[in-house]
């Protein structure tokens, strides 16, 4: 058994603690699937710090930012599975009041990260750069909290506060995703996970059938999956936590499939002209 472990490679994985992750890596973290010959150690932390760590090239397998992903791409591949893709739905602006659109790129907005596909969203809406936006940036679990104490007069939230901004007194003024799905047609790719590209071709594919098969694990073991995503659901009832999971681990968390690369394709050709991401990135997937 020693002599096993010890042949055993170590693959770090950093995810985020919010449900639909929790559900997507539960097969895996718990051991529920066989792993051939990787134990994984695990970092779970909020989506801009994985960010970050990408960017550190920190992490072997990780969850991140389609936006972050334009920063990395030259160091990670983006798995086929693992998608996060709002079905004409996404990051929500709310407020204490309903604000229109005129109004609200005026306003003080909070963000959950500047690598944040929320915060690129935000910027394709109106329509302007980050910096030319009156921003307060903090984690997303403290969005509400800055608008409710009246650091921001809208918060962008992300996770499972789009479906629970209403118990916090919040009124909607415009669902991204909704509006993205308007404009083109498309799902909004928001995040994805994405493996280092020095593990090697072959190791990459290896991993990403993991990925795939804990991911199928939870769907077809849905109620466990669901219990212990509800560990990460901070204090969201549990009917919420069951629409949540399905709204972003489906099908399309399977394989992004054509349209789900076309969307991605989409949202970073829309970054590129308005000068959010290097003209020179290129999408590449793990075969």
């Amino acid at each position: 058994m020693l002599k096993s472990a010890m042949n055993c490679e170590v693959i770090t994985l950093g995810h985020s603690p919010d449900a639909d992750d929790a559900f997507m890596f539960y097969a895996l973290s718990q051991k529920k699937i066989p792993l051939a010959n990787y134990v994984f150690k695990e970092t779970i932390t909020d989506i801009e710090t994985l960010n970050n760590l990408a960017l550190q090239e920190k992490l072997d397998l990780t969850a991140l930012s389609i936006h972050a992903y334009c920063r990395v791409a030259d160091r990670y591949l983006l798995m086929n599975c693992g998608a996060s893709m709002g079905e004409g739905y996404g990051p929500r602006l709310v407020a204490k009041q309903k604000f229109e659109k005129k109004e609200m790129v005026q306003k003080k907005i909070a963000v959950p990260g500047l690598h944040t596909s929320a915060l690129l969203c935000l910027c394709l809406y109106f329509g302007k750069r980050a910096e030319e936006l009156d921003l307060f940036v903090c984690p997303f679990d403290q969005v509400f909290w800055a608008v409710e104490n009246g650091y921001a007069d809208i918060g962008l939230i992300i996770h499972e506060g789009q479906i629970s901004y209403v118990k916090h007194g919040l009124v909607l003024c415009e669902d991204l995703g909704r509006w993205w799905r308007e404009k083109t047609g498309l799902p909004l790719p928001l995040g994805g996970n994405a493996l280092r590209r020095s593990l090697g071709r072959d190791k990459c594919r290896e991993l990403q059938s993991l990925v795939k098969r804990s991911i199928e694990w939870a769907l077809e073991n849905r109620g466990e999956a669901l219990a212990y995503a509800r560990k990460y659901s901070r204090g969201v009832d549990w009917p919420l936590i069951d629409e949540f999971v399905g709204m972003y681990v489906n099908a399309r968390t399977l394989d992004y499939g054509v349209e789900g690369k076309q969307a991605i394709e989409e949202f970073i050709a829309q970054a590129k002209a308005l000068g959010m991401v290097d003209k020179g990135i290129t999408v590449e997937f793990v075969e």
